[in-house]
This record gives structure tokens, C-alpha cells and sequence, in this order.
């Protein structure tokens, strides 16, 4: 398994369309937006070189946000996830940010929790799901 930066959005795409549009019904509208071109996009690939996971990081002034959080079905539960959010959060560490910033389904909100993400306000509609904000203080 290896975790990059990237300028392959082809990749990220697809990994974005197989699992927020197919398999979540979020509408294309919704997922591709104007903020790729600025963004940091980390890709992970497989043994066979096959991309299974994408993030995509954003900074603003000494803030990160993460976003675009996806795994394949097939690679879900292997730890996968959890290797990529360290790469976010070390990606956006060496950028010198002081909060990493994220919108979590609140399925998963227990997931961030373990790497330390804090929930902070109400619970929100994105896209028709449900998702509350979180936020990890790293300075």
C-alpha cells in the first residue's frame, strides 16, 4: 500500500464517483466542485498499483480542511482509512496549520474520534446526508 501526493484527478475522480455518487446517490453536482484545482490530493494505490483511496486536503491561512474521504468497498476495515487521515494530517502538519478541520458523516464520526478529531456544533444536511463538523487542534 503506498499513500501519495498527487496530480492524478482522474484517479481521485473515479475514486469519488464509484463511492460518493454510486454508491452514496450524491448528486455529481454536489462532489465536483471549482476547489480541485487548489486542493492537495493525496491517492492510494494498492500492491498492483490499482488506486483504492483518495483525500483531498485544502489550506487556508494556518487552518486544513480535510475532505473527499473515500475507500473502496474491498479495502474498508484493512485500516487503509486511518493510514491515509495520518497522511492528511501529516501532509497538512509539514504545511504548518494549526487546526485540521473536516465535515464527517456521523456514521463515521467515531472513526475521527479515535484519530482525535473533536466533534463541534449541530448536525447538518450534505448532499442528503447527515454530518456534523469536526476539528483536530495540532499546535
Amino acid at each position: 500500500m503506498t499513500i501519495v501526493e498527487t496530480t492524478d484527478l482522474a484517479a481521485c475522480h473515479a475514486l469519488r464517483r464509484t463511492v460518493f455518487i454510486e454508491e452514496q446517490n450524491v448528486p455529481e453536482a454536489d462532489e465536483m466542485d471549482d476547489l480541485d484545482a487548489d486542493a492537495i490530493h493525496l491517492l492510494a494505490t494498492d500492491d498492483a498499483d490499482r488506486p483504492v483511496a483518495t483525500a483531498r486536503l485544502l489550506v487556508r491561512d494556518d487552518i486544513g480542511k480535510i475532505g473527499r474521504v473515500c475507500v473502496l468497498a474491498d479495502q474498508r476495515g484493512t485500516g487503509l482509512g486511518a493510514a491515509l487521515m495520518r497522511a492528511a494530517i501529516d501532509a497538512l502538519a509539514a504545511r504548518s496549520v494549526r487546526q485540521v478541520r473536516l465535515g464527517s458523516q456521523t456514521h463515521a464520526m467515531g472513526f475521527y474520534e479515535k484519530l482525535g478529531f473533536v466533534a463541534e456544533g449541530p448536525v447538518y444536511d450534505d448532499a442528503g446526508i447527515p454530518h456534523r463538523d469536526m476539528a483536530l487542534n495540532l499546535k
